[in-house]
């Protein structure tokens, strides 16, 4: 039994909803248009404002994916009514991004800049050379980009310098002392 494929998914108002017989569900909103397939054994039903997504047989590979494409569904639906956001600050004594074109270039202390490419979909702003928002509709693909980003040089536990999420706590360690 799948607590969270059993719930109801409610529709905004400017949000539609449509699948066919090959289990493509495309989902379009006031902020763009995503499509996704279906596993097979699962189906989508729509009726007066609300979407259920239901499975076929009790098999444990489909049982497995019920709770997920329901979430996945319900993810898309959230992102063309009011998208996805993530933010990064870049912690360090001259380091700094900025936005070249359809790169995002960050100075991250390495002998080189590294200039990382922004996929089609994602905008990304940086604001004070060191705060840095990523948005778009595709949730996946909002959290790989910022997680791609702060692979680069993540927040190290002595000085704590680098690229972490606004709000992350890293936990810091006492350096070196002289007996």
């Amino acid at each position: 039994m799948s607590r969270i494929g059993l719930k109801t998914i409610s529709l905004p108002e400017k949000v539609s909803i449509k699948s066919d017989n090959a289990g493509t569900v495309t989902v379009e909103g006031p902020k763009g248009k995503l499509e996704w397939t279906m596993p097979k054994g699962i189906t989508l039903e729509e009726e007066s404002g609300t979407v259920t997504v239901k499975r076929n047989s009790e098999h444990r590979v489909v049982r497995a994916l019920h709770g997920t494409s329901r979430s996945l569904i319900s993810n898309m639906i959230e992102g063309v009514s009011n998208g996805f956001v993530k933010q990064l600050e870049i912690q360090g004594v001259g380091f700094r991004a900025a936005v070249k074109g359809k790169d995002l270039d960050l100075s991250l202390g390495k002998s080189h800049p590294i200039l990382h490419p922004i996929p089609e979909g994602l905008t990304v702003t940086v604001d004070q050379n060191t705060n840095i928002k990523v948005e778009g509709i595709d949730k996946q693909l909002v959290g790989q980009f910022a997680a791609e980003v702060r692979r680069y040089y993540p927040p190290e536990p002595f000085k704590g310098k680098g690229v972490r999420y606004v709000g992350e706590r890293v936990r810091r360690k006492a350096g070196k002392s002289v007996q």
